[in-house]
C-alpha cells in the first residue's frame, strides 16, 4: 500500500487531529475504551489544542482519495504546560498515530521519516515523545534512533537527538 503520501498539516486538518489524539491513548488487550471525553481534559487536550502556534508543525498522511491515514506532531511547551514526553522547551514534543486500517504499512515510518527530515531541517537539537511500554510503535522509534530516556508512570519518555554536524 504505497498509494498513500505525506503533506503538511493545514487548518482543515485539526478535526483529524483531534481523532488522532484519541486514537493515540494506547490501551492494553481486553481494556474498555477510554471515554471520548478524555482528549478534552487538560493533560491531553494541550496536544491539539490552538494547533497553529508558533514552533507547531506536522504532517498527515493521505491516500489517492484524500483520506486521511494518520498524522504526527510537533510542538514545543514549556515547565508549565509540560506534556508526558516533556524534555526540555527547547525539544519538541512528538505525538503520532496512524488510523486502525492503515497500520503495519509503513504509513507511521513516513510520517516519523518525513517529520524527522524536517527536525533536521530546522536545526532542532532533539525531539522527545511518549510512549506506552506495549506499545508496538516503540520498535519503529527504536529503530530511527530513538532511546529511552526515563519511566513516567505508564508512559516511556523517549528522545532522539540529531544528527547536526557540529
Amino acid at each position: 500500500m504505497s498509494n498513500y503520501y505525506v503533506r503538511p498539516i493545514e487548518e482543515q486538518d485539526i478535526p483529524f487531529l483531534w481523532e488522532m489524539l484519541y486514537a493515540s491513548l494506547h490501551r492494553r488487550e481486553g481494556d474498555e475504551p477510554f471515554p471520548i471525553e478524555s482528549i478534552h481534559t487538560p493533560g491531553l487536550s494541550k496536544y491539539v489544542e490552538d494547533w497553529g502556534r508558533e514552533g507547531d508543525f506536522g504532517y498527515v498522511a493521505v491516500d489517492q482519495q484524500g483520506k486521511r491515514l494518520g498524522s504526527i506532531t510537533l510542538r514545543f511547551y514549556t515547565d508549565q504546560n509540560a506534556g508526558y514526553g516533556y524534555v526540555s522547551a527547547a525539544t519538541p514534543e512528538m505525538g503520532m498515530a496512524v488510523t486502525e486500517d492503515a497500520r503495519g504499512k509503513g504509513v507511521g515510518t513516513l510520517l516519523l521519516q518525513t517529520a524527522l527530515d524536517e527536525v533536521e531541517r530546522r536545526g532542532i537539537a532533539a525531539v522527545s515523545l511518549s510512549v506506552d511500554p506495549d506499545n508496538q510503535a516503540i520498535r519503529l522509534y527504536k529503530r530511527l534512533g530513538f532511546v529511552e530516556e526515563s519511566l513516567n508512570g505508564t508512559s516511556v519518555t523517549m528522545v532522539r537527538v540529531s544528527k547536526l554536524e557540529s
